[in-house]
């Protein structure tokens, strides 16, 4: 695929990606159901393609155009469920074989691991050139045609998933509230008076991360370290998640390349969870509103 670039300019949608659980697979075969920490490009493709009613086969070409950014506000933990397939039942009960012929009853029960993140909040931008598309893409999430799930069906989000179809969104993702506790140390130091520190924050990206717009000064903390993942300018690998062909029996993804940098944020960006955080994004969204408002 052409590499995107990050720009600046232009409207895009900003995304609130928390639940329960989550799961972003990569390379899920079979009896292992495996996901990425982050979300990814097949998976906020359809999740976009649900909301507007597409069905499975429909082209997504136009999806596939748009760029993804994603925040870590909080990684969640990696969560490992045990299913078992067809054990305990008579011998035409159980699961059939490639070849078509009934498993024997000592090797009827099959065993399926299937990797989710829990209690895991993100902050995506999907960015894109095509203003017309974002537009009927944040109206089909206000009022989806089909609900929308993070990764699998089984896992629906814990609220809305729009925050706003912003100018600037990476300036936005780089600065919009965090859904995530202040550090103990912080909130000893706002009680002093003091200044708070700083918390590190991964971003994901199909495009390079050396544009990201930071604040100016940028904050000093461990992420500044030799050796940490500062520039995002240099792919860190692969992902197999470019989609081409959403259908059933036909998925087909392709590599793209994978760019990550971890940021130092202020520390008073941690709004806590809920109300908190809620509050705290109202009032990071409010001039930005009045702005729009006042331009209309």
């Amino acid at each position: 695929m052409t590499t995107p670039h990050l720009e600046p300019a232009g409207p895009g949608l900003l995304l609130h990606l928390a639940g329960p659980l989550q799961s972003w697979g990569t390379h899920s075969r079979f009896n292992e159901r495996d996901t990425a920490r982050f979300p990814t490009r097949s998976g906020i493709v359809g999740l976009l393609a649900a909301c507007l009613g597409r069905r499975r086969g429909e082209p997504v070409d136009d999806l596939a155009r748009l760029s993804l950014t994603t925040r870590t506000d909080r990684p969640g933990v990696l969560l490992r469920d045990l299913h078992t397939v067809g054990g305990g039942l008579p011998a035409k009960g159980t699961v059939t074989t490639a070849e078509g012929k009934k498993r024997p009853p000592d090797k009827a029960t099959l065993l399926s691991h299937r990797y989710y993140l829990a209690d895991a909040v993100f902050t995506a931008a999907v960015t894109g050139e095509d203003t017309a598309l974002l537009e009927e893409c944040a109206q089909a999430l206000r009022a989806p045609v089909w609900p929308p799930y993070l990764g699998r069906r089984s896992c629906p989000p814990a609220g809305p998933l729009l925050i706003g179809l912003l100018e600037d969104p990476l300036r936005h993702l780089v600065r919009l509230p965090l859904a995530l506790p202040a550090p103990a140390g912080h909130r000893t130091a706002r009680a002093a008076g003091a200044p708070g520190g700083s918390v590190p924050v991964d971003f994901h990206s199909d495009a390079p991360l050396d544009r990201l717009p930071l604040p100016e000064p940028a904050p000093q903390g461990p992420a500044q370290r030799p050796g940490a993942l500062v520039d995002g300018g240099t792919p860190v690998g692969e992902v197999n998640d470019d989609p081409l062909d959403l259908s059933p029996r036909r998925r087909t993804y392709r590599a793209r390349p994978l760019y990550r940098r971890t940021v130092d944020l202020p520390a008073t960006q941690c709004a806590g969870l809920g109300v908190d955080y809620l509050t705290a994004l109202h009032a990071h969204l409010a001039p930005q509103t009045a702005r729009e408002s006042t331009a209309t």
